[in-house]
């Protein structure tokens, strides 16, 4: 690795962080004139690329908005950022710039590799930077970055230095430490006097101290959930998966909305509502339901829901044994209420440890949406995970890791 390189050769262009974000900034960075070197301070990179997906990885979405990313920056801002890479050229890019088919899997709206395989992307990822000439350097850890002259002075851990023509910050935020994602990057950020949104797990499985719905783990459907938040608002809704786990609750339609609750618990006051609409039934459909139909209550419920679903809810209403004709108004709106406006009665969150992305990082008003350069550290570029915004489960995240770097990258690859 050149130390302090002399005045007469050109300082490179520096990528901290070997993930998504940064995979991508080093390739397009390479496009410039002056050298890439891209630094990693596990002992190889990608590692979450690896892991998503269950190992297939969930390489983008088959739609995209700016509304359905989460961020307190501005809106406007967020969807510059989107539109300077639109998703059907990122598609482009992956099929046919690294030769990695996409198949839509038509239940989900994910887009993953055709051949179902995680390594296929990250190899096709380092196979590009290296014939674009990227140096890549793992276990090498950044401690610190500071301003020298018009380059910069890249600390690292075991006591070298190196000067950089240009930064790219793409170390990631906290979510899955296991991974290596520790906050270093934001710690450097946080220093260099960038305005920071406090950050938090996003994305996560939430828990609950109910034995009665830990008695359901392993149960799985598919529901709707609306988060009433108590300062009022629109409410937010999400339709998908919902899992109950021996801890709590878990499934995209709660990781969908976990941040809100999350966020209720750092911030502390109030903590947001959650209903379930256990079924696609709404309130009028199962009055109907409970008005014509015949029989046991049970066998309805068992009808539209999971079995042991059906008698707990029953349970809870006080009518596991009552007959359809014997039901007063009274009963009918109780259990219509079970059914399709319950409150889920969580109590915390699994935390960075279970998160799929951070929420918070770096405020998007610090960057100069076209380039991503820093507004308070010229020179310096930051992207991924580190910034103030993340979209839902199903490729959003990582659409906005191949975006910025690619925002990121390209920015540093122009400057002669």
């Amino acid at each position: 690795m050149p130390m302090d390189s002399p005045s007469d050769v050109k300082a490179p262009v520096v990528i901290v962080g070997a993930g998504a974000a940064g995979l991508m900034a080093a390739i397009f960075a390479a496009a410039g004139p002056r050298p890439v070197l891209l630094l990693e301070g596990g002992d190889r990179p990608g590692k979450k690329i690896l892991i998503s997906g269950g190992g297939r990885c969930n390489v983008l979405p088959s739609r995209v908005a700016p509304g359905d990313f989460v961020s307190d920056g501005s809106p406007n801002t967020l969807a510059k950022i989107l539109r300077a890479w639109p998703l059907a050229a990122v598609r482009r890019f992956f099929e046919e710039t690294l030769g990695i088919p996409l198949a839509l899997e038509a239940e989900t709206g994910k887009l993953f590799p055709a051949v179902n395989r995680a390594q296929d992307v990250l190899d096709a990822l380092l196979k590009m930077a290296q014939a674009r000439g990227v140096t890549l350097y793992t276990e090498t850890r950044v401690a610190d970055l500071r301003p020298d002259g018009s380059d910069w002075r890249v600390a690292l851990s075991d006591g070298r230095a190196l000067l950089a023509s240009r930064v790219v910050l793409a170390t990631g935020g906290l979510s899955v430490p296991a991974t290596g994602s520790d906050g270093a990057g934001l710690n450097i950020a946080r220093a260099l006097g960038h305005a920071m949104t406090p950050t938090y797990p996003a994305l996560t499985p939430l828990t609950c101290e109910d034995s009665a719905h830990h008695a359901l783990a392993g149960l799985a459907l598919p529901v709707t959930l609306t988060v009433v938040r108590p300062q009022g608002g629109q409410p937010l809704r999400a339709t998908g998966g919902f899992l109950f786990t021996h801890r709590g609750y878990s499934g995209p339609a709660v990781l969908n909305v976990s941040h809100v609750a999350v966020r209720s618990t750092f911030e502390g006051g109030p903590r947001p509502t959650i209903y379930v609409q256990w079924s696609p039934l709404d309130a009028a459909a199962w009055e109907e339901a409970l008005r014509s139909a015949r029989g046991p209550v049970s066998t309805l419920l068992r009808d539209h829901l999971p079995e042991r679903l059906a008698d707990q809810l029953l349970a809870e209403a006080d009518l596991r044994l009552a007959y359809l004709s014997q039901l007063r108004r009274e009963d009918r709106v109780r259990l219509v209420e079970l059914l399709t406006r319950y409150p889920l009665p969580w109590h915390g969150h699994e935390g960075y440890k279970a998160a799929e992305v951070t929420g918070g990082g770096v405020a998007l008003d610090q960057l100069n949406p076209a380039t991503l350069e820093s507004r308070r550290a010229p020179g310096l570029h930051l992207c991924g995970e580190m910034l103030d915004a993340f979209g839902p489960i199903g490729g959003y995240n990582f659409l906005w890791a191949w975006v910025t770097g690619k925002i990121a990258g390209a920015a540093c690859g122009g400057d002669a």
